[in-house]
């Protein structure tokens, strides 16, 4: 199926991508946030190619999840080690992926895609409306393009606001980060707190 491969194709962007953020020379990360740009904007055409070739699956959709998830972590894990932003976010996310993945693996196992597990109003808008989805997407692409950036260029220059003041662009791109954690905690509740009143108490399937 394409759209899995497209998928899959994103691992190794995300290999040759941290790799010139920690060894690239300065015109070699320039050049590696385009990169970044292509291996984020794939999340968007993988499932594009899936829809309009009618190739959808559990599996497709686990496997995006699966690859999302490791663009985030490995990013954070990797901007916080470069000094770039606070330890505390990764940590946050971190600690979400686990929860809401784990939790989601019970209806995957029963068969129902990541997506479709959620029962209320509230949990379908925050965890698949377009408006929070592409909010959250946004605000990834931003923060991790423009931390690329500034890692890129030191940070050298200021970026000149309304007012004709200067604002230090590291200062920006972590504000757009915490909004970025922001997202990811309000779309993983309805997971973890759904999942919990589903399932709390439930018996353990009888061994065969």
């Amino acid at each position: 199926m394409l759209a899995n491969w497209i998928t899959l194709s994103r691992f190794p962007l995300l290999l040759a991508i941290v790799l010139i953020l920690y060894r690239g020379t300065p015109a070699m990360q320039v050049g590696g946030v385009a990169l970044l740009f292509v291996g984020l904007m794939l999340d968007t055409v993988d499932g594009v190619v899936a829809r309009r070739t009618g190739q959808t699956s559990l599996f497709g959709s686990v496997l995006d999840i699966a690859a999302d998830r490791t663009y985030e972590i490995v990013l954070w894990v990797v901007f916080a080690h470069l000094g770039l932003i606070s330890i505390i976010i990764p940590l946050i996310v971190v600690a979400r992926t686990t929860l809401t993945d784990a939790f989601r693996s019970i209806g995957v196992a029963a068969g129902t895609a990541p997506f479709d597990q959620h029962r209320s109003s509230l949990g379908r808008f925050l965890v698949g409306s377009p408006l929070m989805r592409t909010g959250y997407a946004v605000t990834k692409v931003v923060t991790f393009c423009g931390l690329a950036v500034t890692l890129a260029l030191g940070d050298l220059n200021g970026i000149v606001v309304a007012g004709g003041q200067s604002v230090q662009a590291l200062a920006i791109f972590r504000a757009t980060a915490w909004v970025a954690v922001f997202f990811c905690v309000f779309r993983g509740l309805p997971v973890i707190l759904g999942t919990l009143r589903r399932h709390w108490g439930t018996p353990a399937p009888s061994e065969v």
